[in-house]
């Protein structure tokens, strides 16, 4: 049996060669517009992100989808893995803003790095939103995997302790989806998750990690206040359906408004396949909140 890291990788190979041929996911509605230069939020070179706009241009201010990659927070992996899903969201009249964040095993990832990294960029919206017309009232964070974990941890910020990284947000979303995500840290170390990947991340187990995991788990962080989608194909073999599952009860019971989305046979990247159920039956949940 392999590995999840290996899962990982030969099921990532196929996602990013298959965008780059053209034979693999793509948006619906198409379209042609190219991302606009990546914007830097900070000066390590992966403190970066895309910012994607619909055409025309609008003329009134758009919400805006955060993307946030997935990959075991490791750094083989990088935001061109949601570009399917920002040119989806272009052609939707939504903006698009793909980030990219310091990895676990690169200089200055990890806790607390890689997640604010992830609150800058989300913050760096409050700066770019009259120049590109965004709608700061209107953002939904989405994030795969990793990301997913990321995704939710953003939309609870505000409730984080005032010394806390990532505290006192610029921006809050609100809606938060996690597609396929690692919703719950300290389960996921004791899951063995990606080799390894979580305590990669937090810099030990648990145990040992003082209240980093109480801090970054968005299954410590409950209730967010924000509503949540979750999305898990019911055939992945990369990140068990229970984070999704275990995670909305919780946060169910802790008060939260939580949407489960579970498709038969998808797997852990078809979750990012436009093309996908899983995506469709998202989209009908953040056009509630963005076309409002």
């Amino acid at each position: 049996m392999i590995s999840r890291r290996a899962a990982l990788g030969i099921l990532a190979g196929g996602v990013v060669a298959a965008c780059s041929s053209g034979s693999g996911p793509s948006s619906s509605p198409p379209s042609t517009t190219a991302p606009e230069v990546p914007i830097t939020y900070g000066k390590d070179p992966t403190q970066v992100g895309d910012l994607w706009l619909p055409t025309p241009r609008p003329t009134k201010p758009v919400g805006v989808v955060v993307l946030i990659h997935g990959g075991f927070w490791r750094s083989q992996y990088t935001r061109s893995l949601m570009e399917p899903l920002a040119r989806d969201v272009i052609g939707r009249g939504w903006a698009a803003w793909n980030l990219d964040y310091r990895p676990s095993d690169a200089s200055g990832g990890g806790w607390p790095g890689t997640f604010t990294d992830v609150a800058q960029g989300i913050d760096l919206l409050d700066a770019k939103a009259r120049e590109h017309s965004l709608d700061l009232d209107k953002v939904v964070t989405v994030g795969h995997s990793a990301g997913g974990c990321l995704s939710l941890w953003a939309a609870a910020r505000a409730g984080l302790p005032a010394i806390a990284p990532g505290a006192k947000p610029r921006v809050t979303p609100v809606l938060a989806v996690s597609q396929a995500g690692v919703n719950n840290l300290i389960a996921g170390w004791f899951e063995d998750l990606g080799d390894g990947a979580v305590g990669d991340l937090m810099g030990g187990a648990p145990k040992d990690a003082g209240d980093a995991y109480t801090l970054a788990s968005p299954a410590e962080r409950l209730p967010l206040g924000v509503d949540q989608v979750l999305a898990h194909g019911l055939a992945d073999v990369i990140v068990p359906v229970e984070q999704t599952t275990h995670y909305a009860a919780k946060a169910s019971d802790a008060g939260d408004d939580v949407s489960i989305v579970t498709v038969k046979g998808e797997t852990h990247f078809d979750v990012i396949d436009p093309q996908k159920e899983s995506w469709r039956k998202t989209v009908t949940h953040i056009e509630k909140v963005l076309d409002a």
